[in-house]
């Protein structure tokens, strides 16, 4: 069966259209009710969401959906989406919800799912949600004395600050640091500022005025820029800036230089097997990580496992090969031990304590290796299949051998957008840039 809904991070699309309505929520919320029944109990669901003005449209309409076939619904509100997930477990409900779509602009909304257990749905569960929205529900709707409650649960945020302040070591403590940190005006806007402070820190937050519009707006983890400007100012040891729900983080060190999340992992899994705290000889990232970080963790005795894009298909090879770290370059960082997706602030609290224990600058903390020249472009298309034109495959295929054994190439259509993304790497930058330069202009041939 085609998906038709879900992409790599649930379902997404612009609010208050197909599949981001009312409508298709509605339908949603009683499908994933349905296949979430699991014996006579009163079934549960939690439902987070961050900051945009369409949260409060998907939410009562999940609300409603969950509520027609007997789910008892626990909303939230604003609440990181590692936050959602730990709830999801805390409370033994028997689905959590994430209303969100990460880093894209405030018009955009999605919608992700959580198991009983945490983690993010297979494709297998996924496609069977997709079944049953296809079909009349009408059947399986409770009946008027088995209808679900809706309870709007206070005290939440509480919960998510004391679990990300218990992953700090014991011993350890932000007192003397000064920290920027970038909300993105997202689900994080009070807690993450209030963790760093709470934990000894001066705190310099940001990011931290959501109106319904500005979520991501020049700001969080994919618009850095007001971060570095803020830590050059305030003279700060280190910026974190997160993205609108909170699920992935970007730093910036001291001289306000960006660091992305290969370092950040490689940081970490450095720390991590000194301590001995390596569940396996290695760490999960996708396709899309710089091969400096494969080399550097050769040089550490460490394998890298590389997956395709999406943090679940990070933490579904993590929880099937015994793996404890993992993530994304994009900056999801996945630890185990404490969570069961990506956690922004939680992997910032980690690299605190790595600057911390070691003493020394940001800077050299998060330098593990020089990265391999990478180029990224996205090509935004109107509809059809662009990769599989011709003239596209033969452009993919002589880049590829021109760049031979020194490089690498990774082009795929994005699961949240209507881009392809094309990725370059190679030793050489100028037979790089010529290789996907001939690409793109293939792929926008193609797209016209």
């Amino acid at each position: 069966m085609t998906r038709a809904y879900f992409g790599t991070d649930g379902i997404r699309g612009k609010a208050n259209s197909w599949p981001i309505t009312p409508e298709v929520a509605l339908k949603l919320g009683m499908a994933a009710g349905i296949v979430f029944r699991r014996g006579k109990h009163q079934h549960r669901v939690v439902i987070g969401k961050d900051t945009r003005l369409s949260g409060y449209m998907i939410e009562n309409a999940l609300v409603a959906g969950f509520t027609a076939v007997g789910v008892d619904a626990y909303v939230l509100g604003p609440m990181p989406t590692p936050g959602v997930a730990m709830l999801t477990q805390s409370l033994r409900a028997d689905l959590g919800v994430m209303i969100s779509a990460s880093h894209n602009p405030f018009y955009d909304n999605g919608i992700k799912f959580f198991g009983p257990d945490g983690f993010k749905l297979s494709d297998a569960v996924e496609l069977e949600i997709e079944r049953l929205l296809e079909t009349d529900l009408a059947s399986q709707l409770a009946g008027s004395e088995g209808l679900g409650r809706a309870t709007r649960i206070e005290g939440m945020r509480d919960r998510y600050m004391e679990f990300a302040k218990r992953t700090m070591p014991r011993g350890i403590s932000l007192e003397g640091m000064r920290i920027v940190i970038d909300c993105a005006h997202g689900a994080a806007y009070k807690v993450a500022p209030d963790v760093l402070w709470e934990l000894g820190a001066e705190v310099f937050p940001m990011g931290v005025e959501p109106n319904g519009f500005n979520i991501n707006r020049d700001c969080g983890s994919t618009s850095p820029q007001a971060l570095c400007d803020k830590v050059h100012e305030v003279r700060a040891d280190i910026g974190i800036a997160l993205d609108g729900d909170a699920d992935r983080v970007i730093i910036v060190d001291e001289n306000s230089k960006i660091i992305d999340g290969d370092q950040l992992m490689a940081a970490i899994a450095q720390s991590w097997k000194q301590d001995e705290r390596l569940s396996a000889p290695g760490i999960v990232a996708t396709v899309m990580s710089n091969l400096g970080l494969e080399r550097f963790l050769q040089g550490e005795g460490l394998h890298l496992a590389r997956t395709k894009v999406g943090d679940r298909y990070v933490v579904e090879h993590m929880r099937a090969h015994g793996y404890n770290v993992g993530g994304e370059q994009s900056g999801h960082i996945v630890m185990s031990d404490f969570a069961t997706t990506g956690d922004g602030l939680v992997a910032a609290l980690q690299l605190l304590a790595c600057v911390k224990r070691m003493n020394k600058p940001v800077s050299q903390v998060c330098k593990r290796f020089e990265p391999v020249p990478q180029i990224l472009k996205n090509v935004r298309y109107a509809g059809g299949k662009p990769l599989e034109h011709k003239k596209v495959q033969e452009a993919i295929k002589a880049g590829e051998e021109k760049l031979g054994e020194n490089g690498r190439l990774v082009i795929r259509a994005s699961g949240t957008e209507p881009l392809i993304r094309v990725m370059g790497e190679a030793d050489n930058r100028d037979t790089l840039v010529s290789v996907i330069d001939d690409i793109v202009g293939a792929v926008e041939k193609a797209s016209v």
